[in-house]
């Protein structure tokens, strides 16, 4: 199965989920890896990798960095220790926003008194791919840089059921927010550069243990996010 597209990427999402609701990747599975799947559909890497993000945003495939991709072990459709009903009652996805926001204001201050040398060079790795793709025009490499940032001052807060948390959130509204940001953080080039300009200020009052300024950036940042969403929906 050869794909030539400029959405190839959904294309072999929409192919590995169907291997997969038809059982022929049962939950566990271990995927083929990327250079495999690559040479198989005929597209390259970054295609595969951005299929695996959007399945593993939605719950599909669990993506382990330098262990390989599986089929999650809990499936989107089965249930899941309850939590379903919270996130099914939730008013709107802004409500899901206010809860992040809430628990990345704590994570960006608990990183700042505890982060490490590690949490700050992973940090930095994602900034530097935000700027090459930023520089390069690659949307989604930067969107997903971009939430990887976020889970590393999460990771840096040393607390594992934030977390977990996050986690789950993230994964919940990961579309939405690609499309939101799409919409508006992307549509002109000024608006993208001065994203990445508050995540390096959020970055440098962590590295700085400026716990205030962490947290107050951080607010700011995603009362902006969840404006623009406001403003998306309405």
């Amino acid at each position: 199965m050869k794909i030539a597209t400029a959405k190839g990427h959904e294309l072999v999402a929409e192919h590995i989920l169907q291997q997969i609701k038809s059982g022929e990747w049962s939950p566990g599975h271990r995927l083929p890896s990327v250079v495999e799947l690559a040479e198989s559909y005929g597209v390259g890497r970054s295609t595969i990798r951005e299929a695996a993000s959007a399945l593993k945003a939605m719950g599909w495939l669990d993506v382990r960095h330098g262990g390989g991709t599986f089929v999650s072990k809990e499936l989107p459709n089965e249930p899941k220790n309850g939590t379903d009903d919270l996130f099914r009652n939730a008013s709107s996805l802004i409500e899901l926003l206010e809860v992040r926001k809430s628990l990345e204001v704590g994570a960006a201050s608990l990183a700042a008194q505890r982060r490490g040398p590690q949490h700050l060079l992973r940090m930095q790795e994602q900034l530097s791919v935000m700027e090459k793709s930023l520089a390069g025009n690659e949307t989604s490499v930067g969107e997903r840089a971009d939430a990887d940032f976020h889970m590393e001052i999460v990771a840096a807060s040393g607390n594992s059921l934030m977390m977990k948390l996050m986690e789950s959130l993230s994964d919940r509204f990961a579309e939405s927010i690609r499309q939101t940001r799409e919409l508006w953080f992307y549509r002109e080039n000024a608006t993208a550069t001065r994203l990445l300009q508050e995540h390096r200020m959020i970055y440098e009052a962590i590295e700085g243990q400026d716990k205030k300024s962490a947290e107050d950036l951080i607010s700011l940042h995603l009362t902006k996010v969840i404006e623009v969403l406001r403003n998306a929906l309405d």
